[in-house]
């Protein structure tokens, strides 16, 4: 089917993104980085932890995490995703990821996973605050939103602790290992651009 014209602008032409290079992020003593291939043991470790595979319903061997961090990359080119490995003393403890980017709608989804290490001292929130801050002030991004399964109160006081704020629930949206899940949407908005007031 043929694309029809908009009415409405593209809020961000293409380009806006990949004009730029990934950046390395800090947030206090945790560091935020493009992932690189040696992370391909902490990714597996990752999703073999019963915890993460709760919410995320995936498992990989180390070949598809090597492709898993490999395709961060083509998606930054691409402008479809963009992912962070989170690292504290130099030992990967999490992730952070864009899951999706809509420039024309000036929009992102962000997804997160912490291991063992990791849970228990804000990082998830440090991460989601920073690399927000950075779409907001530099890419010029209007909307960013998560949505995370109703019964993952940890991920929950993620969102809080990072403003994301509590929007609504999607029912039954998400089909995990144990059936559907209703899902919490949250979300906060650039009050940096243009035509917003600042709060």
């Amino acid at each position: 089917m043929a694309s029809m014209p908009s009415l409405v602008s593209a809020f961000l032409p293409a380009g806006s993104l990949a004009r730029h290079e990934q950046p390395s992020l800090c947030a206090d003593e945790l560091l935020l980085r493009p992932w690189a291939r040696y992370d391909a043991t902490a990714v597996v470790a990752a999703y073999s932890d019963p915890a993460i595979q709760q919410w995320h319903a995936k498992t990989m061997t180390v070949k598809e995490a090597c492709d898993w961090i490999a395709h961060w990359a083509q998606r930054w080119a691409d402008e479809t995703g963009a992912g962070w490995a989170i690292a504290a003393g130099g030992a990967v403890v999490g992730q952070i990821s864009v899951r999706r980017i809509r420039l024309d709608e000036g929009g992102v989804e962000f997804s997160y996973w912490m291991l063992p290490a990791g849970r228990g001292h804000a990082v998830a929130s440090r991460a989601l605050t920073t690399v927000t801050a950075w779409l907001f002030e530099t890419v010029g991004i209007h909307r960013a939103e998560l949505a995370h399964s109703t019964r993952n109160t940890a991920s929950c006081r993620v969102a809080v602790k990072a403003n994301f704020s509590l929007e609504g629930t999607k029912r039954q949206e998400a089909l995990h290992t144990d059936g559907w899940h209703d899902m919490h949407l949250h979300a906060r908005i650039n009050t940096l651009v243009e035509g917003h007031a600042t709060t």
